[in-house]
């Protein structure tokens, strides 16, 4: 069994620059949790300070309920890899696999099995005799990866392993990540700054930004109950689109159009906000709808198509909507769904997709909402 629990930890430079602040959340025993974030939001400080490599300023990290904040690396039984492939360039491919094991004394028969059987599962086998310096990069880090998982760690924390690789190498080696941690019965923790590594991967994310938890939960439930008007905008590609708005009642609320106020009803339950109070719609661009002509539905939003971005069986539109600030925001549509820049279309947002937010804090409770993802 392997559970990591952090409870309240802090991680404090020299200077007072906080790192890591008050940070709580369990990753499950062969759960895979990916920690998602901008660069400089405490990600790769709360990995180090979960690999021992950074001590802890307050607060508690625990494997399976026991304190491991004094513990040194070697102690806590956990698999690194990072984005440096950081492999023996002395070593053949296999004594580089090898090496975790014959550090704990293993004998060589077990070795030799334990080699081999991650040397199968990462396609390895035919260069296991082979020196690093004569492989491709994918291939070296498929080497740094099976040294990893080739321990049975208790935890195995990944840090942007993969990020600096091709579209095509990056998408293979993922799916070995995963593969790997559910035939080896894993506890991952995988550190990102790629949104579509992280949701492809994870059972559970995390977002941390400037320091601070900002959610953790499903992708599902991120996607569809933001905490903050932060996470709203930074998961999801295309992020979500925002639009100023008031409140009419506590059903709908208006947006100003040149052409007048357009009145749009909403689904869910307000909080601790009045009508007549500015608040700000959110909305996805996979959950809007465009209608080709002027719409003479009385809650469309026109607007103009400026940019047309094909993106093979899906098109992105930029559109300029005809209200008082000339909002830019995008929809996604189907790539047979022809347009053109410069024609004027209509923005239809259903009633379940609105989000509502007042600054940064979330208004509506929504309920019902659809799985999208």
């Amino acid at each position: 069994m392997s559970r990591i629990d952090v409870n309240h930890a802090w991680k404090i430079y020299d200077g007072d620059v906080t790192g890591v602040k008050d940070l709580t959340f369990t990753c499950n025993d062969k759960e895979f949790l990916a920690i998602l974030g901008p660069s400089g939001g405490g990600k790769s400080s709360t990995l180090r300070m979960l690999a021992g490599l950074e001590e802890i300023s307050r607060g508690e990290i625990l494997f399976d309920g026991k304190v491991v904040n004094k513990m040194e690396p070697a102690e806590r039984n956990i698999a690194l890899a990072f984005e440096s492939y950081a492999l023996y360039q002395r070593l053949s491919v296999y004594e580089n696999i090898a090496f975790p094991l014959r550090a704990k004394k293993m004998d060589k028969k077990s070795v030799d099995k334990k080699v081999k059987e991650i040397a199968e599962l990462m396609n390895l086998t035919s260069i296991l005799n082979k020196m690093p310096g004569g492989l491709a990069g994918g291939q070296q880090q498929r080497v740094s990866l099976a040294r990893a998982f080739v321990r049975s760690p208790n935890l195995t924390l990944l840090d942007e392993p993969i990020s600096h690789m091709d579209q095509r190498v990056r998408m293979e080696l993922r799916a070995r990540i995963r593969r790997l941690h559910d035939e080896l019965g894993l506890t991952t923790i995988y550190v990102t700054h790629d949104q579509s590594e992280a949701t492809s991967l994870c059972d559970r994310l995390l977002v941390i930004n400037k320091a601070q938890l900002q959610q953790i939960g499903t992708v599902n439930e991120i996607w569809n109950k933001p905490s903050n008007k932060f996470l709203a905008a930074f998961v999801g590609e295309p992020s979500m689109n925002f639009i100023e708005a008031v409140i009419e009642n506590s059903s709908s609320v208006s947006i100003t159009m040149t052409a007048g106020k357009t009145v749009l009803p909403f689904s869910g339950v307000l909080k601790n906000i009045n009508p007549s109070s500015a608040v700000t719609i959110g909305v996805r661009p996979q959950e809007i709808k465009i209608e080709r002509k002027t719409s003479m539905n009385k809650q469309a939003l026109s607007g103009t198509v400026k940019v047309v971005e094909f993106q093979g069986h899906l098109t992105i539109l930029c559109v300029e909507l005809e209200d008082s600030n000339r909002a830019e925001i995008k929809a996604v549509v189907e790539a047979s769904e022809k347009y053109r820049a410069g024609e004027r279309i209509s923005v239809i947002l259903d009633p379940e997709i609105i989000h509502l937010f007042s600054g940064e804090e979330p208004v509506l409770e929504r309920t019902g909402f659809k799985e999208k993802r």
